[in-house]
C-alpha cells in the first residue's frame, strides 16, 4: 500500500500522455493530407522569425492592452508549468518538493517565489480577458462564426487557468513545511490566514488535494488542446518556422500552368512528340483547390494554429464594408473540414470515403472568396504568420481555371486581354483617342 500513490500518478500520467500523443498523431496525420510543399529554403530566416513571433510574441503587442495580458498569460503559464517536473518526480518516487532538498534554498525560494507572483498576474490577466469577452463584449468576439463552441471554448480555457493558479497557490498556502522555511511563500504567505485553527491533519489532506487536483487539471488541459482553438500555444512554433519567407503580395504560379507556357514557347519543342511511355495514366493536376487535400500541408497547419483572435477580420476592408468574408472563418472553415474529413478515415479504417461534401460550397462560399481584395491585411496581422489570403486563392483558381465560375466582371475583363491585349473593351488602334479628346 506504501507505494500504491505512485502506482496512481504513473497510470494517470502514462493515460494523459498516451491520449495526448495519439492525438497528436491524428494532427500530424491529418496535416500530411495536404500537398507537399517545401520550405527547407532560408532557413536562419525561419529560425528567426520563430525566435521572434512565436517566442518574442513581437506581433501581439501590435494591440498594446491585449498583447501585454497574453505575453503575460503566456509567460506565466510556461514558467510555472516548470514545477510541473519538480510534481512528477515528486509523484513517481514519492519524495515531496525534491526541488528544495537538491537546490540551494535560496535558489528554490527564488523559483517559487517567482511562480507565485507570475500566478498572481496570470490571474489578473485572465479576469482582464473574461470580461473584455462577457462584459464589454468586444465586437471581434461576437461575429456569427464564434457563436455556440468558439465562444464557449474560450470562456472554458479562462476557467481552467483561473482553477490551475488557485490551486497552485492553495497547495503552497498549506504546505506547512514550505511555509514554515519562509522562503517562496512571497503570495502564499497571504493565504495562510484562510486556513488557521485547521489541524495539521487537515491542512495536509488540504494540500495533497490541491497538488493533486493540480497534476490531473494539467493532463486535463494538455489533452483539451486537441479539442480547442488553444492548439496554437503547440503548433504556433512550427507555424511560425514554416510561413511564408516571400515577400507579402508576391504570387506563386502553378508549376503545372508554368510547364505548359514553358513548353508553348520552347521553339524546339516537337508539337507532334509522343508522350512518354505511362504519362497517360497520370491523373492531371488540379488547378486550384476545391478541398482540403488539394491544400498544401502549411496551409493546413495555418488551420490547425489559429488562435481565432478575430485580428485578421478586424483588419479586413471587405469585411469592415459589410461584405461576407472573414478571414478567421475561412481559416476555422478549413479546420472544422479536415477534421470532419479525418473522422471520416478513422471510421473506415485509415481510408477516407467521399462523403459528398467539399471544403468549397459546403463550408466556404464564392461570395467569400470574391469579396477578398487581396490586400494581405489579415496576413500582416496574424499574431502566428497564418496565411487566410493563400487559402482563398487557391479556391479561386478551382473557380477560374476548372469551373470557369469568375465574376461576370472578370470573365469580361479576361476576354478583353484575349481579344485586346488589354484589360479594356478598346483595340490598339483606338487605345489612345481620349488624349484627343480635350
Amino acid at each position: 500500500m506504501e507505494y500504491l500513490p505512485n502506482i496512481i500518478f504513473a497510470i494517470i500520467l502514462i493515460i494523459g500522455i498516451g491520449y495526448f500523443s495519439r492525438n497528436i498523431m491524428k494532427i500530424i496525420r491529418n496535416i500530411k493530407l495536404g500537398q507537399k510543399v517545401d520550405a527547407s529554403d532560408n532557413k536562419s530566416q525561419r529560425w528567426s522569425n520563430m525566435a521572434r513571433i512565436a517566442l518574442g510574441q513581437s506581433k501581439m503587442v501590435k494591440r498594446p492592452v491585449a498583447g501585454f495580458l497574453h505575453v503575460v498569460v503566456y509567460v506565466g503559464f510556461i514558467i510555472i508549468n516548470i514545477e510541473v517536473l519538480e510534481i512528477i518526480i515528486d509523484g513517481l518516487f514519492g519524495t515531496h518538493r525534491i526541488g528544495a532538498e537538491y537546490l540551494p534554498s535560496s535558489l528554490y525560494g527564488f523559483l517559487i517565489g517567482s511562480f507565485e507572483v507570475l500566478a498572481v498576474l496570470v490571474l489578473m490577466s485572465v479576469i482582464v480577458f473574461w470580461i473584455r469577452r462577457n462584459v464589454i463584449k468586444l465586437k471581434r468576439f461576437l461575429s456569427s462564426e464564434m457563436k455556440g463552441w468558439p465562444k464557449s471554448d474560450g470562456n472554458i480555457i479562462l476557467y481552467f487557468e483561473v482553477v490551475l493558479m488557485c490551486l497552485f497557490l492553495i497547495m503552497n498556502a498549506t504546505d506547512s513545511v514550505f511555509q514554515f522555511s519562509g522562503s517562496g511563500n512571497v503570495v502564499s504567505q497571504f493565504l495562510t490566514p484562510w486556513f488557521e485553527g485547521l489541524s495539521q491533519g487537515t491542512l495536509h489532506t488540504i494540500e495533497r488535494t490541491a497538488w493533486w487536483l493540480h497534476i490531473v487539471g494539467i493532463l486535463v488541459f494538455l489533452n483539451y488542446l486537441y479539442f480547442s482553438k488553444h492548439l496554437h500555444i503547440l503548433l504556433a512554433f512550427p507555424n511560425t518556422y514554416f510561413g511564408s519567407v516571400e515577400a507579402k503580395g508576391k504570387f506563386n504560379n502553378l508549376e503545372a500552368v508554368t510547364n505548359e507556357v514553358k513548353l508553348m514557347m520552347d521553339p524546339d519543342t516537337d508539337p507532334f512528340a509522343t508522350p512518354e511511355e505511362g504519362a497517360d495514366d497520370e491523373a492531371p493536376a488540379k488547378f486550384g483547390a476545391s478541398d482540403v487535400m488539394d491544400l498544401n500541408r502549411i496551409q493546413l497547419l495555418n488551420a490547425y494554429t489559429c488562435t481565432e483572435c478575430g485580428r485578421c477580420t478586424s483588419a479586413c476592408p471587405a469585411n469592415l464594408t459589410g461584405k461576407k468574408l472573414s478571414p478567421r472563418k475561412i481559416m476555422m472553415d478549413t479546420r472544422d473540414r479536415l477534421e470532419e474529413v479525418g473522422k471520416i478515415i478513422d471510421a473506415n479504417n485509415g481510408e477516407f470515403k467521399d462523403d459528398g461534401k467539399q471544403l468549397l460550397g459546403d463550408y466556404i462560399t464564392n461570395e467569400e472568396l470574391w469579396a477578398c481584395t487581396t490586400c494581405n491585411a489579415c496576413v500582416e496581422e496574424c499574431p502566428v504568420s497564418i496565411n487566410p489570403l493563400s487559402i482563398i486563392l487557391e479556391m479561386r483558381r478551382y473557380l477560374v481555371m476548372e469551373q470557369s465560375a469568375a465574376p461576370m466582371e472578370i470573365n469580361n475583363m479576361m476576354t478583353n486581354i484575349e481579344n485586346n491585349g488589354a484589360p479594356w473593351p478598346y483595340n490598339q488602334m483606338d487605345r489612345l483617342n481620349w488624349k484627343d479628346e480635350n
